[in-house]
């Protein structure tokens, strides 16, 4: 990816989202024309050659490009309406894996741990669970525990659980929304 900020803060955050978009804009020029078998090959197999991830396909590219708006999204909510004491939050992008959760953020003594992810809602339970359970075991001396996800993954009418102080936000990645289920 592109993108080498990891600490997004109020003075960033939109600058580093408009970047992001505008790499977005270039996605799918790799299988313009394509239909049927080839149109499948390319998705699963061909390395896309540009955008935020050029060097995987295009379906891997668009797995970690919706799970990074799910964090630029909801993260920029998060410090716009001042939902926590911090003033930066520290994140993973993509299938990184440098501090342990994809969100977080310490300011004092108090510490933010959280995951994110954007799947289908056929995954959604499942991802959830391996999210809670990560939080549980890994985070459990955080202040504050969360989970970010898309906000179209939950079934309709769906209603969080407390899960043990773990919030659970929902983001729109359309509009820069977000709703705390719990």
């Amino acid at each position: 990816m592109l993108q080498p900020i990891r600490v997004l803060t109020p003075s960033n955050i939109e600058a580093i989202t408009v970047d992001f978009h505008q790499e977005l804009t270039s996605i799918g020029r790799s299988i313009a024309g394509l239909t049927g078998l080839q149109l499948l090959v390319a998705i699963k197999r061909f390395r896309i050659g540009h955008g935020p991830y050029p060097d995987v396909t295009l379906f891997e590219a668009a797995n970690r490009i919706m799970s990074d708006l799910v964090i630029l999204h909801g993260v920029g909510r998060l410090m716009r309406e001042r939902t926590f004491p911090f003033e930066e939050y520290t994140v993973e992008f993509g299938n990184e894996n440098r501090n342990g959760f994809d969100i977080w953020a310490q300011s004092g003594p108090s510490t933010l741990a959280g995951e994110a992810f954007n799947v289908a809602p056929s995954f959604f339970q499942s991802k959830k669970r391996t999210s809670l359970k990560k939080l549980r075991e890994k985070a459990a001396g955080a202040t504050y525990r969360l989970i970010m996800f898309n906000e179209d993954a939950p079934p309709t009418g769906y209603v969080a659980r407390g899960e043990d102080g773990i919030q659970q936000i929902a983001v729109h990645i359309p509009v820069p929304e977000f709703r705390i289920l719990v």
